[in-house]
């Protein structure tokens, strides 16, 4: 193939996305809210139509990665939104090409936390065949991406299901039987709050020295905060030799530093360092514990007693009050969502392998070592 030198300041317009205002985020439903690099919420109102190229320009985790929004997406300004002339470049070609690029690496301009300015990435330059190359290259790996994203769609869309019920029966009281239950101080009869500490374990994470890190895959995954999270589960990128504090398989994983509150499930063993901590029912109920949890905390950063990069106490974690129906409703609705978070959890290994797969093929195909 014959390849063209370009800076991506001239196959593309860029600019900075836009932080929504608080009134019109959304606990669920609505267009998604696009930061940095996945979904972490939903407002009322989107800022682009189509699916837009981007480019991970700080934050938390994800500093160079490069995604493709969903359509219809309010993009904040974590990302820096490309705009393709389109007759020069295909939008799926750049997006593997600029994956495989480290950017983060060569674009770094930040000191105490990475980041990537427009100039910068507007000077970078790259190599790249005719648009009829770049475009079968393209549709080969997004027939993965396709898969690999109606697999999340129908996560989104289990997890939605199983969110709403929870809404219906345990905030709008709405629960079977609910029509002969009588409200006593605004809450159904036999109903109580309980402190966290009451109904389940919690493990504080604590971090090892930087010395018993590595990302070669010794050891034990390692978690320090929400810089590998995903939409339910983390990526696992840094592994740790010493096992201080563990999380198990089923533990959910909450955020007790900035990004405060914010939650992920892990189907591994792993270390946790002191931005997290691991949660655990006690009563076999942890199904049940993950939807309240995430019915508490839809708002990141809604405890740390309001200030936008605070932590969460031991006994601030300790102390949050979470609703206790009565066992017998808790088992009708953990009937409803645990096969619903099974399959849920199914998906997401056929996500992986369905990823794993595309990253062997990817840089084959844009170094020309394969054919199409």
């Amino acid at each position: 193939m014959n390849y063209t030198e370009i800076s991506l300041g001239e196959i593309a317009s860029m600019k900075y996305g836009k932080i929504p205002d608080k009134d019109i985020l959304l606990p669920d439903g609505g267009y998604p809210v696009f930061s940095g690099y996945r979904i972490t919420g939903y407002a009322k109102e989107y800022l682009y139509d189509d699916p837009m190229l981007i480019v991970v320009a700080r934050g938390v985790g994800g500093t160079g990665d490069v995604k493709i929004s969903p359509p219809k997406s309010w993009i904040t300004n974590l990302s820096i939104v490309l705009d393709l002339n389109e007759k020069l470049v295909d939008k799926w070609y750049l997006k593997y090409k600029l994956s495989l690029e480290n950017l983060r690496e060569k674009l770094n301009t930040g000191a105490a936390q990475a980041q990537i300015t427009i100039e910068n990435l507007s000077r970078y330059k790259i190599k790249i065949p005719s648009l009829d190359e770049q475009t079968r290259i393209s549709s080969l790996l997004s027939a993965y991406d396709e898969l690999i994203e109606n697999n999340r769609r129908r996560i989104q869309l289990l997890e939605k299901a199983a969110r709403l019920l929870y809404k219906e029966w345990f905030v709008h009281f709405r629960f079977p039987g609910h029509e002969h239950v009588k409200i006593k101080n605004g809450l159904p009869e036999g109903w109580e709050r309980k402190r966290l500490r009451e109904i389940a374990e919690i493990i504080m994470g604590q971090s090892p020295k930087s010395k018993y890190y590595n990302e070669e895959g010794v050891g034990l995954p390692f978690h320090q905060g929400v810089t590998n999270f995903g939409f339910r589960f983390p990526t696992h990128k840094t592994y740790c030799t010493v096992k201080v504090r563990i999380a198990e398989p089923g533990d959910i994983l909450l955020s007790v530093r900035a990004p405060v509150g914010r939650i992920n499930i892990t189907l591994d063993k792993i270390v946790i360092g002191r931005g997290l901590s691991a949660i655990r029912s006690r009563c076999g109920q942890q199904n049940f514990l993950f939807y309240s949890l995430k019915n508490h905390f839809f708002k990141e950063n809604i405890m740390g007693r309001g200030a936008i990069f605070a932590a969460i106490t031991k006994k601030d974690l300790h102390d949050v009050e979470i609703l206790q129906p009565p066992d017998t409703l808790i088992e009708m609705f953990q009937e409803q969502v645990v096969p619903i978070d099974h399959q849920i959890a199914n998906l997401y290994r056929m996500i992986e392998h369905l990823a794993k797969a595309r990253d062997l093929l990817l840089p084959r195909l844009m170094n020309g070592e394969i054919d199409i």
